[in-house]
């Protein structure tokens, strides 16, 4: 296998990392002012995710290095192009990450929660916005410059693709509440996973299949979603969260999965198909790809095992009420709901 294979299957990856991991984050966020009855509820619904949200915002991070590295020419031509949306989505991360922290140091509460909704829904829409355009193809001159506009992005496929992120990581979030949270918050996140599936499944597939794909492994990649979703679904009915946290989980990677598999070879490709960027001529050196990929083999598998362990660390439910005499939110063993 070429490296520049081998970087775009490592550039998928990362962002399958980052959508599958700050997926359930943007859910979340999304679902605060839904599921939570009173600041109790709020406080416990910010903690589900405060051990990790910052942590998951590493592979965004992460994705955006490689790609520099990588296929500069691609980093190049897609954050000049999408550089309003990508920059309206790091406006919103910043608003969501300065919200997580400064929310537990205030007296009001209020502007720190919107700030936290708004913050989770826009990435969580403007995503997927970015990845349909990816997929569908923009208008690029012989130079690979950008050539179209904000509104030229704004095309109904590009709003399908927003909407079918937004109401999967919604789905992802709410299931990821029922498995982190108990009682009446715990069957509130899953009464909304149940009520979300429908139309999650409706949009997300349709996105699909507007995107088109002819490979076998599209195909695979397709009716995982599909059968994820519906897992999902199923688990949640028969009060197992572990299992369909699992069922949304493989949902959101093949997603992104197909996404990829479609995209190959390009990166981004031109309306004009002769202006297209590809692995081939969108990559860097082969000594540049040589060296990363000696640095990434000895420190991904360290970056890997610490976001497991951290995980692991803060694996128990949130009982929903503060532990005696700390102020912190004490746990429950058995994560998993029986799963």
């Amino acid at each position: 296998m070429e490296l520049t294979t081998v970087w775009f299957v490592l550039i998928a990856v990362l962002w399958t990392g980052y959508f599958l991991l700050e997926g359930f984050d943007f859910g979340v966020g999304i679902l605060l002012p839904f599921l939570s009855r009173d600041e109790a509820d709020r406080r416990a619904i910010v903690a589900s995710i405060g051990p990790v949200w910052d942590g998951n915002e590493v592979w965004l991070l992460v994705a955006g290095g490689a790609t520099f590295a990588a296929f500069p020419e691609w980093y190049a031509t897609l954050f000049s192009g999408f550089y309003l949306p990508l920059f309206l989505i790091l406006l919103a991360l910043i608003a969501r990450g300065v919200a997580l922290e400064y929310r537990g140091k205030s007296d009001s509460k209020r502007g720190w929660d919107r700030a936290f909704f708004w913050g989770s829904l826009g990435p969580a829409f403007l995503w997927g916005v970015a990845f349909a355009n990816i997929v569908r193809g923009v208008p690029l001159d012989a130079g690979h410059e950008y050539t179209g506009t904000l509104f030229t992005l704004l095309n109904p496929f590009a709003l399908l693709g927003g909407l079918a992120t937004l109401l999967l990581f919604t789905l992802h979030g709410a299931v990821f509440l029922a498995l982190r949270t108990t009682g009446e918050l715990r069957q509130g996140a899953a009464r909304t996973a149940k009520s979300l599936f429908p139309a999650a499944l409706l949009v997300v597939m349709a996105f699909l299949l507007a995107a088109g794909g002819s490979r076998p492994a599209w195909w695979a990649a397709v009716a995982l979603v599909a059968l994820g979703l519906a897992g999902a679904l199923v688990a949640t009915l028969r009060g197992r969260d572990g299992w369909a946290f699992t069922a949304s989980a493989v949902a959101v990677v093949a997603l992104v999965a197909a996404l990829f598999i479609g995209l190959f070879p390009k990166v981004l490709p031109a309306l004009d198909p002769a202006n297209s960027l590809t692995v081939t001529n969108a990559a860097s050196s082969p000594y540049t790809l040589t060296v990363m990929t000696w640095v990434a083999g000895v420190f991904t598998p360290v970056v890997l095992a610490y976001q497991a362990w951290t995980y692991w660390i803060f694996r128990r439910r949130l009982t929903g009420a503060p532990a005696p005499a700390s102020g912190r939110w004490s746990h429950q063993h058995n994560p998993m709901g029986g799963a």
